[in-house]
């Protein structure tokens, strides 16, 4: 089923704004690729998407980000950034797969979304089980309500396949053992991921190129938001379940205003109204290509989603003029 299309409130010359953050972001993590310092990665990234943000005409509420205040001195939940103009929400991962970059590993990438203000789901640290399949099937075939071997049933039957050539997504981790055995008993495939689960999720848009029908399993919240941003631009299906199994995240989403600990959100509750949505590869993988340094230049691969069209655009940059990097820095 492809996403009806709303009203066009974001401008869209904000979307190269976007990118331009993304890119340089990507290019502040991937200077350190392969140093094995995570946290030396993900502060440079963040660091760039602090003062990158803050020269765009926006006034920009962060509700996904780096934590809550006094948590984290940059890009903290309710943080506002931008240099004057229409209120969003904005939603980050300046990293996403910081090990993996740390690695050099494939598939780590930057992430940013804004929409309309009062439009993105705030969530607490915490994981939430996910459940994501592309455009073009109908609404409602698959659920959080039904096991994962009907889910892989359901959506092998709207395909026209049997299971065995459906493949699903799922982050390799021992929490997850159980749900490997049940998609495997369908017959279906299963792809595992050591991290990256925004672009497992964007990659059950395009299964003929990715070879991934369906995403499941548990990882961070805040990434599912990011995740419910992309497909609310390109189309698809998305559910989310917040796990709420300690006091203080069900605190935490008590001052979120989420009262209902149990409830499952639909893609249009994570994100409603229009959104724009960048990522720049920071190592390579099959969504993105990642940075690539030269003497005479730099080049970055991005997409740019915008939700009002439907629009996906991917932009191969050469940069050469390095100064706009704060290389410095």
């Amino acid at each position: 089923m492809s996403v009806a299309r709303m009203p066009q409130v974001l401008d869209r010359r904000l979307a190269l704004d976007l990118a331009q953050v993304a890119e340089r972001c990507a290019v502040a993590a991937a200077r350190l690729r392969g140093r094995g310092d995570e946290e030396a990665a993900d502060l440079a990234a963040t660091r760039t998407c602090h003062r990158e943000m803050n020269e765009i005409p926006l006034s920009a509420t962060v509700v996904i980000g780096e934590g809550l205040e006094g948590e984290s001195d940059l890009l903290f939940a309710g943080e506002t950034l931008g240099s004057g103009g229409m209120e969003v929400d904005l939603a980050v991962d300046a990293l996403e797969g910081s090990t993996l970059c740390a690695k050099n590993m494939e598939g780590s990438i930057t992430v940013i979304a804004i929409a309309e203000r009062g439009s993105l789901l705030k969530v607490p640290a915490a994981y939430m089980e996910k459940l994501a399949i592309g455009p073009g099937y109908p609404e409602g075939i698959v659920s959080l309500s039904q096991s994962p071997q009907d889910n892989v049933r359901a959506l092998a039957e709207a395909k026209g396949v049997p299971p065995a050539d459906i493949t699903a997504l799922i982050l390799d981790r021992p929490r997850h053992a159980p749900l490997i055995e049940a998609v495997r008993k369908t017959g279906a495939a299963v792809k595992l991921i050591t991290d990256g689960d925004v672009a497992g999720i964007i990659h059950t848009t395009n299964p003929q190129e990715s070879g991934v029908d369906i995403y499941l399993g548990a990882g961070g919240a805040a990434e599912g938001v990011l995740a419910a941003a992309a497909l609310r631009c390109i189309g698809g299906q998305m559910q989310g379940r917040l796990v709420l199994d300690t006091e203080k995240k069900r605190e935490h989403a008590k001052a979120l205003g989420i009262r209902d600990f149990a409830k499952t959100y639909s893609l249009e509750e994570m994100v409603r109204g229009d959104c724009l949505v960048a990522a720049t590869g920071v190592t390579d993988g099959a969504l993105l290509k990642g940075v690539r340094f030269g003497r005479e230049m730099i080049e970055t691969d991005t997409i740019v989603l915008r939700a009002a069209t439907g629009t996906v655009r991917r932009i191969a940059t050469e940069h050469r003029d390095f100064r706009k990097f704060k290389l410095e820095a």
